[in-house]
């Protein structure tokens, strides 16, 4: 079992989502990534807060239902 809820990790993804895309967009600018990779590792993060989200609120309707 996770020491951490799903709402947690939520939470911590679309905050790294954020970081990445300040961060990124740095790195494109400075020639050290390209735009592509950029976007792909975004784009990844981005289906993992969702994946989390969609986790967070199934748990909190099985909650309700207790």
């Amino acid at each position: 079992m996770s020491q951490f809820t799903n709402a947690e990790k939520k939470i911590e993804a679309q905050r790294e989502v954020q970081q990445r895309r300040r961060v990124y967009r740095r790195l494109v600018e400075n020639c050290k990534m390209s735009q592509a990779d950029a976007d792909r590792q975004i784009a990844i993060m981005q289906e993992i807060a969702d994946d989390y989200t969609a986790r967070a609120i199934e748990d909190d309707k099985a909650t309700r239902l207790l």
